[in-house]
């Protein structure tokens, strides 16, 4: 397999793959450029996706040039939505980029990183710079953008401000000189943004690399911590194992295929197993892909053991009965629970409760269920993922 192939492997588009085979036949490393606006403090399994592109380019030898968008952040990226998003402040966006860095390191090489916040050239544009950069576009060409124009015709509010966004991104590749610039399938319009303001500059137009979008975990939307259906990079080796355990067999296969690149020959040839085993063997390679190798077997040896073999498993996290019961010597069991901090929230609880799904040292827990005080420690089991001991 030549250098193309290897790169074209898991993309949905290369403009163009012929400047690609010029740009690599020069004698320096290309400069592949990724951005990430700090909306959010975490990123998830979907920003893999490019990171694990970028990161390949790493191995051929190029220099990862990995943008902060400290200041795009400000804007908020308007791709794909259908309304404008909230305005985030300096303080959230400062707080949200701190472990960013940290995060990425999972996936890319420190060593062939550049690391860059595009507050460093915007924050510093005059009032003219910036009409500069606004004379380069047409409102035409702005509505060309599918969001843009179905809100449009929908008569959904448009903030002038997010037609400056794509042009502040293109802006970045103007000025790191970027040869590369890789992105999701809703960035095409941003990335090709970038190409024209090069062009306008008398650089090099950098190639535009898509990848598809990982769907969430609920098999509809777009991995998004907003929504929810979302595995982060910082999840424990146990809640990425487990989330990845609990998607559809249909979405495994779109995880197999983004992901880890499996072609429709591998698709169909690994469909002749079991889709359990499948799945179990998808949950190991998410986890050694955030973690390690052991950590995934590990998980794995835990599943088994409590859904094959009914037995607890063997590390659980632990709450105090002074937290869980605000100090007094009895409390309800939805109290319990919404006080323990596993859920997301005391109606996630109650659900919980309403399915039957909780138990307590092995019996089934109602919404009348009244606990005393232990003098050992209690087991908690809500589901069938999440087990948590309450020590007296």
């Amino acid at each position: 397999m030549n250098v193309i192939e290897q790169i074209r492997r898991g993309t949905d588009t290369i403009l163009s793959e012929e400047e690609l085979e010029k740009k690599l036949q020069k004698d320096r490393p290309l400069r592949i450029k990724l951005g990430a606006d700090p909306t959010k403090p975490d990123l998830t399994l979907g920003h893999t996706v490019v990171l694990q592109k970028l990161r390949q380019f790493q191995d051929l030898g190029h220099t990862a040039v990995l943008i902060i968008g400290d200041f795009t952040a400000r804007i908020g990226d308007p791709s794909g939505k259908s309304a404008t998003r909230p305005e985030l402040s300096k303080e959230e966006i400062a707080e949200n980029a701190k472990t960013y860095i940290d995060q990425v390191y999972k996936i890319l090489d420190p060593e062939k990183t550049e690391i860059h916040y595009n507050s460093q050239w915007l924050a510093s544009m005059s009032f003219e710079d910036t009409l500069g950069l606004l004379r380069k576009m047409t409102v035409a060409r702005m509505l060309e953008r599918d969001d843009f124009s179905k809100r449009f015709k929908s008569q959904t509010p448009i903030s002038v401000v997010e037609f400056v966004y794509p042009l502040s991104q293109g802006y970045d590749s103007v000025v790191l000189k970027s040869d590369v610039e890789l992105g999701g399938t809703d960035q095409l319009f941003n990335l090709l943004v970038g190409r024209q303001l090069q062009k306008d500059d008398g650089q090099e137009e950098q190639v535009v690399i898509t990848l598809p979008l990982l769907v969430g975990l609920d098999g509809v939307n777009k991995m998004s911590k907003s929504l929810g259906n979302y595995i982060g990079l910082n999840d424990s080796a146990k809640e990425v194992f487990g989330k990845v355990m609990s998607i559809s067999d249909d979405l495994m296969w779109n995880y197999w295929t983004v992901l880890f690149y499996k072609s429709d020959e591998e698709i169909e040839a690994m469909k002749q197993d079991h889709p359990m085993s499948i799945k179990k063997a998808l949950a190991v390679a998410v986890t050694a892909r955030l973690h390690d190798q052991k950590a995934g077997e590990y998980e794995l040896q835990q599943f088994e053991q409590v859904f094959s073999k009914g037995k607890l498993p063997e590390t659980m996290d632990e709450v105090t009965w002074e937290t869980v019961s605000e100090g007094a010597d009895s409390v309800g069991i939805l109290n319990l629970l919404g006080n323990s901090g596993k859920f997301p929230s005391r109606k996630e609880a109650k659900r919980m409760l309403q399915q039957g799904a909780v138990k307590v040292d092995g019996e089934k827990a109602g919404f009348g269920l009244e606990l005393q005080k232990p003098e050992g420690e209690l087991v908690v089991q809500a589901g069938k993922r999440l087990f948590f001991k309450v020590l007296p």
